[in-house]
């Protein structure tokens, strides 16, 4: 029941608010475009924390949005591949798809952070909260997968530039 959760973690669930002095005019699209790196805890319950890593690389695809292409490494489990894509729709929104989730990716900023929506597999729903930290380079990615309402895993990721 939880691998789809497990295959569904990384761009994109923390307890800390964002810094008050956090970047206005957020732009996840450039933020993405290039090399990045997350590194974070999943915390599904009943289970013990494990680390992610997640190498990604974003470009353009040539309509105005995103594909991005991510290697996650969770644990000692191998290595797996996921891409995403993102589109913004208007001022405030986006809409996407991720190849390991059925369905759509839904976005709208609000006050300088990303929401993300989308039904995984198993009845699992995924809530991302992308937040730009002090000085553009890094994102905190919180995430909550929940299962008939009832928060089941959580994910704490910072994600950083390098490119």
């Amino acid at each position: 029941m939880f691998r789809p959760l497990i295959l569904a973690v990384a761009l994109v669930g923390c307890t800390a608010a964002a810094p008050a002095n956090q970047p206005a005019g957020f732009d996840p699209l450039a933020f993405f475009s290039g090399a990045s790196r997350g590194e974070g805890q999943l915390r599904i319950a009943l289970k013990a924390p494990v680390t992610i890593r997640v190498e990604s690389q974003g470009r353009a695809d040539g309509n105005g949005g995103i594909i991005i292409d991510q290697t996650i490494s969770e644990g000692t489990k191998p290595p797996r591949q996921r891409r995403w894509t993102l589109r913004q729709t208007s001022a405030t929104t986006m809409s996407g798809t991720i190849t390991d989730t059925p369905g759509l990716v839904s976005g709208r900023m609000r006050n300088g952070r990303l929401h993300l929506n989308y039904k995984m597999k198993n009845g699992l729903k995924a809530e991302q909260t992308l937040t730009l930290q002090p000085g553009g380079r890094s994102v905190v990615n919180k995430m909550v997968v929940r299962k008939m309402g009832i928060a089941v895993a959580h994910l704490d990721e910072l994600i950083t530039k390098t490119s």
